[in-house]
C-alpha cells in the first residue's frame, strides 16, 4: 500500500471512529439528569405556544426529551409545569411526581423580562437530579474582530410564543392539575430506554444551547428558590451516583450578575476519590 492510500486510509478511520464516538457516547455520568435534556426542554419551550401546551409536548414520547423514571416503577415519569410568577418574573419548575405524597424538581425554566420588547430565559437542572446545578441557555454566535472570531451573546427570547403568551394580557397563571392519580386522558406512559439508545436523540440540540457557569436570572431564581421541592425517594434511590459524582468534581466558579453591576462569585473545590484537596467554598463580590 503506497503512502497515499495509507494517508486516505488514516482519514477514513479517524472519520469512522469519531462518528462511533458520537453514536456511542462515553459521557453518561450516570446520574438521574442523564434522562431528561435540559437543551431538548429549552427547543420544545421555544416552539410552544403556551405553558400547556409546552407541558403536553414533554410528555410526549416522539419529542424523546423526558426519559426518566425516577422512582423506578418501570414507567416515564409524568412532568408537571408549574409557574411561580412575580410581576414581571417566571420560574417555570419542571416537576414529577414520584409517590402519592412526594414531588420532585427536574429544573426551572426562569424568565426574566428585562425591556418593553426584550426578555432573557435560563433553565437550571436541580442538583438531586444532575449532581449539581447545570444551568443552559439560548445560544447565538456573532462574528468580531472583521469575522474572524466568533462570540456567545445573550439571545433575546421574547419572540418566542410561549414567552410573548405569558406575558400578554389574556394569560392566567398556568399549575398544571395533574398529580400522581390524576393524568392527563391523552397520556399513556412508556418504558424508559437505555442511555446510549436515549442520548443521541437530544444530539442536535446542543448546538443552539450552552451550559454557563453565570446565573443571569436573579430575581426569578430568589422567586423560585424557597418553593424547590425535593423527594427523599429519589435522594435515596440516587445517592450513591449523585454522591461519586460530586467527589469527582475538581473546582467550579459560578458567577452570579445582581442588580447595579454587582456579581457574586463562589468557588467550590471537591475532594476527589483520592485526591487530596479538601471541600472548601469561597464568596466574593465585586461591582462591574
Amino acid at each position: 500500500m503506497n503512502s497515499k492510500n495509507k494517508f486516505i486510509l488514516l482519514i477514513f478511520l479517524t472519520a469512522f471512529h469519531c462518528t462511533l464516538a458520537q453514536n456511542n457516547p462515553a459521557d453518561s455520568t450516570g446520574l438521574p439528569g442523564d434522562n431528561f435534556s435540559l437543551e431538548g426542554a429549552l427547543e420544545l419551550f421555544k416552539k410552544a405556544d403556551s405553558p400547556e401546551a409546552f407541558e403536553k409536548m414533554l410528555n410526549s414520547e416522539e419529542n424523546k426529551v423526558n426519559n426518566l423514571d425516577l422512582n423506578g416503577d418501570g414507567e416515564i415519569d409524568y412532568v408537571k409545569v408549574i409557574d411561580k410568577q412575580e410581576n414581571d418574573v417566571h420560574a417555570f419548575v419542571l416537576q414529577a411526581a414520584v409517590s402519592e405524597n412526594e414531588n420532585q424538581d427536574i429544573a426551572v425554566i426562569e424568565v426574566e423580562k428585562t425591556g418593553a420588547s426584550d426578555a432573557t430565559l435560563q433553565i437550571i437542572g436541580d442538583e438531586d437530579i444532575y449532581g449539581e446545578q447545570t444551568i443552559v441557555e439560548p445560544k447565538e454566535e456573532v462574528k468580531t474582530h472583521a469575522g474572524t472570531q466568533t462570540k456567545n451573546v445573550t439571545v433575546n427570547v421574547y419572540t418566542w410564543p410561549s414567552v410573548r403568551y405569558v406575558y400578554g394580557p389574556a394569560y392566567r397563571v398556568w399549575v398544571s392539575p395533574w398529580g400522581w392519580r390524576a393524568r392527563p386522558v391523552w397520556w399513556h406512559p412508556w418504558r424508559p430506554v437505555h442511555y446510549h439508545v436515549f442520548h443521541p436523540f437530544h444530539h442536535p440540540y446542543r448546538h443552539r444551547y450552552v451550559v454557563v457557569h453565570s446565573h443571569r436570572t436573579v430575581h426569578a431564581h430568589r422567586v423560585y428558590a424557597p418553593t424547590r421541592t425535593t423527594s427523599v425517594i429519589v435522594r435515596t434511590r440516587h445517592q450513591e451516583p449523585v454522591n461519586h459524582y460530586r467527589g469527582s468534581r475538581t473546582t467550579r466558579t459560578t458567577t452570579v450578575t445582581g442588580a447595579h453591576g454587582k456579581t457574586t462569585r463562589k468557588t467550590t473545590v471537591v475532594k476527589g476519590k483520592n485526591g487530596s484537596k479538601k471541600a472548601v467554598k469561597r464568596s466574593s463580590r465585586s461591582r462591574n
